[in-house]
């Protein structure tokens, strides 16, 4: 949520400074226990407005840039569409290790 938000505040501000969260912290709130389809299905849906989004970009609109406090710097949503898919990718490979581990 707080990507596709970012992404929206680099299309709509210039260069607007984020602010970055305790994601720790928010993982031990109530709603952290739920289903997991309840996450899931919030996860799908943000995904398919966020790719709406990323999708409708030109190059310039690419360039634009949100400034993280915690990186010191500019960071370009095309940086971010990449650090976005890594991110993906990574979180899918912790949990396809441990299915493997907890023989799931």
């Amino acid at each position: 949520m707080n990507g596709l938000i970012r992404t929206k505040l680099a299309l709509t501000e210039d260069q607007p400074t984020i602010k970055p969260y305790a994601e720790a912290e928010w993982a031990r709130l109530a709603d952290m226990r739920l289903p997991i389809d309840v996450s899931l299905t919030l996860v799908d849906n943000l995904h398919l407005r966020w790719a709406a989004v990323f999708r409708s970009l030109t190059p310039p609109q690419l360039q634009r840039a949100y400034v993280h406090p915690e990186h010191g710097r500019a960071l370009t949503l095309a940086w971010q569409l990449q650090h976005y898919a890594w991110h993906g990718r990574h979180h899918v490979a912790h949990i396809t290790s441990l299915r493997q581990r907890e023989r799931w």
